[in-house]
């Protein structure tokens, strides 16, 4: 093994915090050191790892492929000495997710997981597409609808089926659509970006063309709510709405059960081992969710 494990550690520290200052301010030591150990490992591999402008710091193709086999081997490493020692779960977890997902399931299990896990350091972001897992800095992405990455493991967490919606409000003054076709008539609420958003679950129908393009599926449920419209929404997010009333659900005899976009997965580093930190938080929101 030519690199030392320290230097390595540093490395993904750069990576992970984006920059040599932040770095050092994280490890708390002098930047002169993170800048040696970097160095050392280019040197000592005899290629460029990370490519240094005055403005941002980026990997190259060798240093993305190098980052990511040395994370996992470094969390293997890390696992080992956990379980030899029974040391509990800890240091930083990084979670992303769409922000609907955050809101609606993991906010209300965030109290318990910390009194299960105090030594985990929970940072939650909230992001609308799909994220570098690596880029981003995220240990653990919660992805919704089909997955095309093969280079990340993924493990299912369920299903959340899809869910046209209106408020009573709304249909006590548009009128009850009762086929696919009679939406032309009415005032939609969808998605920007990803045009998969827009494909509602009814056999035959082309994707809407919304009156409101929002980016974010909160933006919808609420507009939804407030009777803007009917919008087509996953079940984690619009079930308690309905059960309390304050929703409609339509189309429920016609609706296709499968359309892509239902399956929910936590995606993270592919590797034989896991993070133990990584594991126990699949493990513990596997068996909460409510989708």
């Amino acid at each position: 093994m030519q690199t030392r494990s320290d230097d390595l550690d540093i490395l993904l520290a750069v990576v992970d915090a984006g920059g040599f200052s932040a770095a050092a301010k994280a490890l708390d030591i002098q930047v002169a050191k993170v800048s040696r150990s970097v160095s050392r490992i280019e040197q000592q591999l005899n290629v460029t790892l990370l490519n240094r402008t005055t403005r941002r710091l980026e990997l190259t193709e060798e240093g993305r492929q190098f980052v990511a086999r040395i994370r996992v081997g470094l969390s293997a490493i890390q696992q080992a000495e956990d379980e030899l020692s029974q040391v509990k779960p800890q240091g930083r977890l990084r979670v992303d997710a769409a922000s609907p997902f955050v809101l609606h399931q993991l906010v209300p299990l965030i109290t318990e997981f910390r009194q299960c896990y105090p030594d985990i350091e929970l940072v939650l972001s909230s992001s609308e597409g799909f994220v570098d897992l690596i880029e981003q800095r995220t240990d653990v992405a919660i992805r919704i609808g089909q997955l095309a990455d093969s280079t990340m493991h993924a493990r299912a967490l369920g299903q959340s089926l899809l869910y046209i919606v209106a408020s009573p409000t709304y249909l006590a003054r548009q009128g009850v659509p009762q086929t696919a076709a009679e939406l032309a008539n009415h005032q939609l609420i969808g998605f920007s970006g990803a045009a998969i958003l827009n494909h509602w679950p009814l056999a035959g129908m082309e994707p809407i063309s919304p009156c409101i393009s929002c980016s974010s599926g909160e933006t919808v449920s609420q507009l939804v709510l407030a009777g803007n419209g009917i919008g087509c929404l996953s079940g984690f997010m619009v079930k308690r709405h309905i059960a309390s009333g304050e929703l409609v659900a339509l189309f429920e005899s016609q609706k296709l059960t499968q359309t892509g976009r239902e399956q929910v997965n936590a995606v993270y580093y592919k590797s034989s081992t896991v993070a133990k930190r990584v594991s126990v938080f699949i493990d513990f929101i596997e068996t909460r969710l409510t989708l």
